[in-house]
């Protein structure tokens, strides 16, 4: 078998992908300020309504900016996982290994946190969703996530080195199952079970 050569878009250092990178510092360093700053938070606002502003004035229609992030058929580079023009994702690296599965490290800080010091549980789903999604694509066959069991064994912490891991079990039919993990300090902290039917929603053209 084949298997791909790409699992997930590399950042560039300028365009779109240097701006996200940006503005994950600013999530990030507003969450760590919040109100026990003495720093001008109506001047921030300001300065980020402007940004704003000019980027939606800018804008492509949304019709015509959904067909390019799809175009051709190869990997996205805006999912909220591992795309590096969108903000919201860490952004995970993954890569595959001989054995089948695809495992990346991330450490996570204030904007993905749930319990204190804690990585919010639905943030893990997240990852691991995305993960047995990836690993689907390194073993040769996707598919859309029918079913998703997720077990929380221990909180998986903010600031440390998060492995996540996923690797595809079965195929039968349509019907794809998929395992993965988050484990820090080599401890597993979130473990998944996931059931996959191979179909795929059109990309818009």
């Amino acid at each position: 078998m084949t298997r791909p050569t790409q699992l997930v878009s590399e950042p560039h250092e300028d365009g779109v992908d240097a701006a996200v990178a940006a503005a994950r510092r600013v999530v990030d360093a507003l969450l760590r300020a919040g109100d026990l700053t003495d720093a001008d938070m109506a001047g921030v606002a300001k300065q980020l309504h402007a940004v704003a502003d000019g980027l939606q004035d800018h804008a492509p229609a949304r019709e015509e900016r959904m067909v390019d992030m799809w175009r051709g058929d190869g990997i996205t580079r805006h999912d909220p996982v591992t795309g590096p023009e969108n903000a919201l994702a860490p952004p995970l690296h993954l890569t595959g290994n001989d054995d089948g599965s695809v495992a990346g490290t991330l450490t996570l800080g204030l904007p993905y946190q749930g319990p204190p010091g804690c990585v919010h549980g639905g943030v893990s789903a997240l990852l691991l969703d995305h993960t047995l999604g990836v690993a689907n694509h390194w073993a040769g066959l996707v598919g859309m996530t029918a079913e998703l069991t997720v077990r929380y064994h221990r909180p998986a912490p903010l600031f440390e080195p998060l492995t996540v891991s996923g690797r595809q079990l079965t195929v039968d039919g349509r019907k794809i199952r998929t395992v993965g993990a988050i484990a820090a300090g080599g401890r597993e902290c979130v473990t998944t079970e996931g059931l996959f039917i191979a179909t795929q929603v059109p990309r818009p053209r």
